[in-house]
This record gives structure tokens, sequence and C-alpha cells, in this order.
């Protein structure tokens, strides 16, 4: 069987595509492949109609490389058993690209192959055989296209650059001196000598005693600034948030009101205690007259 079919890309693309053997075996119609299957032998199922029966393959599929001239061509094989029977198909595949103008700039895949098999293909006429093939080549030609179009080939100078993992580390050195040659001192012309410069002590400006720490700058502040900064070192800084201010900023304690209260309910009490003895008493100094 004999079939040409067109893909709109060019002939390189296309060429180096369908020495993908696992974009080939994606682009065929009706497959279904194994998540395991290696990349160069991809394996899985394949539902092929042909006349008013479907029959289902399990197989592997392979692509040889092409040579280096020009018109070299690419042979795809394909091995498969029935899934509910005995029999069994082989297909041998050769492609030729050239460039193709019509209906646009592509590329134009002259397939011819051959197929041998048993079983359930051999009760199928060779017409309808062979429009089931070409069918087939139909439907891979625009599964090719639009796989092209989400997945494009690698370009050549992209293929040919190393990778972040394919670059080469150098050894690391075994010169027990080399550790000296990276602490030797900076010469008269270094950047180094003109950062000291910059950072002398005669331009950098004395610093403020409440922005210093230690036993002298605790002294040097402010008392209030001295007991603050003590009593925030070691605190969590959700501590220090939440801590109440203290010094200068710290709130004016509000007035007791319980205090004359207190001393109003003690001396009730004891009002009434003399005003009771005085009673008693008169009465007493009435009945001895």
């Amino acid at each position: 069987m004999e079939h040409e079919v067109y893909v709109p890309f060019p002939v390189g693309t296309v060429r180096q595509a369908l020495t993908e053997p696992e974009r080939v075996a994606r682009c065929v119609p009706g497959v279904q492949l194994d998540a395991e299957a290696a990349a160069h032998r991809p394996e899985g199922r394949l539902r092929l109609r042909i006349g008013s029966s479907t029959i289902t393959y399990r197989g592997s599929l392979t692509v040889s490389e092409p040579g280096d001239g020009a018109d070299a061509a690419v042979t795809v094989e394909a091995k498969g058993t029935e899934t509910r029977g005995d029999g069994a198909v082989a297909l041998t595949l050769t492609v030729r690209l050239s460039p193709a103008t019509e209906p646009g700039p592509g590329t134009t895949l002259s397939c011819a192959g051959t197929v041998h098999g048993d079983g359930r293909l051999t009760e199928a006429t060779d017409r309808s055989a062979e429009s089931a093939g070409r069918r087939l080549l139909d439907r891979f030609a625009e599964n090719l296209t639009e796989d092209l179009r989400q997945r494009p080939v690698p370009d050549a100078g992209q293929a040919a650059r190393p990778g972040v993992f394919d670059t080469e580390v150098p050894p690391p050195s075994l010169d027990p001196h080399s550790d000296e040659d990276a602490a030797e001192p900076a010469g008269p012309g270094d950047p180094a000598d003109a950062l000291d410069d910059l950072v002398s002590e005669d331009r950098v400006p004395e610093l403020r005693a409440e922005h210093a720490y230690g036993p002298e700058a605790d002294a040097a502040a402010p008392a209030e600034a001295a007991h603050a900064r003590r009593t925030m070192i070691g605190r969590s800084a959700e501590e220090v948030d939440h801590a109440p201010p203290r010094g200068r900023y710290a709130p004016v304690p509000a007035p007791e009101t319980g205090g004359t209260s207190a001393t109003l309910r003690w001396a009730a009490p004891a009002a009434a205690v003399v005003l009771a003895s005085a009673v008693v008493v008169g009465r007493v100094l009435r009945r001895r007259r």
C-alpha cells in the first residue's frame, strides 16, 4: 500500500520528529501507551477499525534512524497480538520526506508499507483493509501536526548546548599553599584599602550612648534608658511589644477610691457601740438616784 500525507512543517522538523519513537506512537490514532514503557520502544494497545469490526492489538513500535542523506527514509516497524484471540500482525512502513508547496509550505510524507497478519485481520477484504490504512495515515498526519504545535522539537543548537548537570566541575586543588595564596594581604591599590580609608576612625561619627550596648553604655545613658535596655535584653519580640511602658512614658496610676470607704465602714460600727454604751451608763445612773 502507498499513500501520501501533508504536514505543514519544514522537512528537517518533521524528520527529527519521526525519529522519536514515543512521539510517533503517541500520534497513532486509537493507541493507548503504557506509562512504564521505554521511550525508545513504546508499548501499548491499539484499537483498529476495519469495515464493521474493531480489533484490539497489544504490541510495540520501533523506529530506525535515517541515514545521512537528504533523501534518507525513516522506517517504522510495529508488531502486535490480538487481546481477544490468537491472531498477530506485523507492519513495516517506509516514510520518505520531501518539500511541499501545496496547500502551503510544508512536508510531504510518501508512505509505503506492508502488513503481514493472521486471525481476524484476514477476514477483512483488501478494499476495507486499504481504506483503513489510508484513514489511519491521514489521522496520523493530523495528530503529528497538532503534536508539533504543542511540543515543538528542540532546536539543534539547544540540543547541543550542555545543561546545568552536564557542565564539568573542576576538581578541588590539592596544593596545601592554595589557602595561603587566597589569604595574601592586599596591595596598596587594592579596593580593600579604599574601603578601610572610607570607614577610618576619623570619618566614622561617634556612636550615641542610647544606641550602644554594654556596662559603659549603661553608665553613659540616662538611668531610665539603661533600666529599659537591661529589662528588654533576653526577652522575645512579642513580650517587648506587649510590655507596659516605663520611665517617663509609664501610665500614672489611678487614685485609690477604696481608702475612704474602708474608713467609713469601720467608723460606723464604732460610733454605734459608743452610743449604746452611753445609753446603758445613763440608765444605770438614773436607777442609783
